[in-house]
């Protein structure tokens, strides 16, 4: 596809349609809508869910064979929008703030370009599309596998993109194994004995409880982790009281764990637990800790993530390629490399000159759109290079 032609403004169109309609997890249903009807309008079968928001699209080929499955993420984020463009999010309070309305549009333009060049006539096997809902939650991807969504046909490998500001415009990479770190959300109820300020002696604070709790948490990684292993823990919530001149009953702060190993990811928790109680005989408080299991660490498989390097090379030349380090970022695609022989790769997506460099989850993320072609001609020759 070169610049102008009529596929990029589809693309252009297409995503900035799902961009000006961002719908949040589990209530996509505007965006599902959509998929559908366009994936029928390209010739594919279509699979809705009866409980679920998402699509599978069936691509199959001329003959029998193996199947490809082609991920995309269709979830927005609570986050207002502010910056200004024509596309801006109609929806108070709700943008695509993570890219997926791009990931979407590719996956789609993927699915166009098949229909257009009658590719599946030439293909052994089939190619599954598969709209998942709710990646920000980090439960999508496993309600659609529950559903079966990678039997009949069996899927044999799947690959997928995330947008990435941190890699500039027409340049990708690729993790050649570990790429993203498992990702679980801790809660901490604090509950000691309200009294008046100028009494301190009369109560058991859970403020001072709180912060010394906080204190603690950071001797987990400096302390009990190895250096050269990654673990990440952060309290990014903390409510307590409702006036300056009271100690409250109560108070509550929320975090997240990050690992990028299983056994680091069992330590943080184990050792949190062990701060916790130990809070509780220090501070003369009660503690109700509740740990939320979340995703896993993702380690691409790495035969497929090789089959991606090379077609990316083949579509932007060797020197736009790279293997690149893991983040403590987290993805539900996890649950799909779990599943079966998978990889997903970073789409550079930033312009720097056009002021689009605005960081994942800022309420001033938008790409570059040539990334919405970059990313159709690396997932159409993917399709093309395992199928034919």
């Amino acid at each position: 596809m070169s610049q102008g032609t009529p596929m990029r403004q589809w693309l252009s169109d297409i995503r900035q349609d799902f961009h000006r309609h961002p719908e949040i997890a589990f209530a996509e249903q505007r965006t599902t809508q959509k998929i559908a009807s366009l994936l029928r309008d390209f010739g594919l079968e279509v699979q809705n869910f009866a409980d679920l928001t998402g699509v599978v699209g069936l691509c199959k080929g001329k003959t029998s064979g193996p199947t490809i499955g082609l991920r995309a993420d269709i979830d927005a984020l609570p986050i207002q929008e502010l910056k200004q463009s024509p596309y801006r999010s109609v929806v108070d309070g709700v943008m695509h703030a993570c890219g997926h309305d791009v990931n979407t549009a590719i996956m789609l333009g993927v699915a166009k370009e098949i229909a257009m060049t009658g590719l599946s006539a030439k293909m052994s096997g089939a190619v599954k599309f598969l709209f998942q809902p709710a990646e920000e939650t980090g439960s999508g991807a496993k309600a659609v596998i529950d559903r079966g969504v990678l039997l009949n046909p069996p899927v044999d490998r799947i690959i997928a993109g995330h947008m990435s500001p941190n890699i500039p415009l027409g340049r990708v990479g690729i993790f050649k194994n570990l790429g993203y770190a498992s990702s679980d959300h801790f809660e901490l109820l604090i509950t000691g004995k309200g009294a008046h300020a100028a009494r301190p002696e009369d109560g058991n604070d859970p403020i001072v409880a709180a912060a010394n709790f906080i204190i603690q948490l950071q001797t987990i990684i400096s302390r009990n982790i190895k250096p050269t292993n990654a673990g990440v823990i952060t309290v990014g919530k903390l409510r307590a009281g409702e006036v300056a001149n009271a100690i409250p009953e109560s108070g509550i702060l929320e975090g997240t764990i990050r690992a990028l190993s299983p056994a680091v990811r069992k330590l943080i928790i184990s050792r949190l637990k062990d701060l916790v109680a130990g809070l509780q005989q220090s501070f003369n408080v009660s503690c109700r800790l509740k740990i939320h299991d979340g995703v896993p660490s993702c380690v691409n498989n790495e035969e497929v993530a090789a089959f991606l390097y090379e077609v990316s090379c083949e579509v932007l030349g060797a020197g736009k390629v790279d293997y690149i380090e893991p983040i403590m970022g987290s993805e539900d695609f996890a649950f799909f490399v779990q599943a079966c022989p998978s990889a997903i790769m970073r789409l550079g997506c930033s312009n720097p000159a056009a002021g689009l460099d605005a960081p994942l989850h800022s309420p001033y993320f938008d790409v570059d759109e040539s990334v919405l072609e970059i990313g159709t001609e690396i997932f159409y020759r993917a399709v093309e290079k395992f199928l034919t």
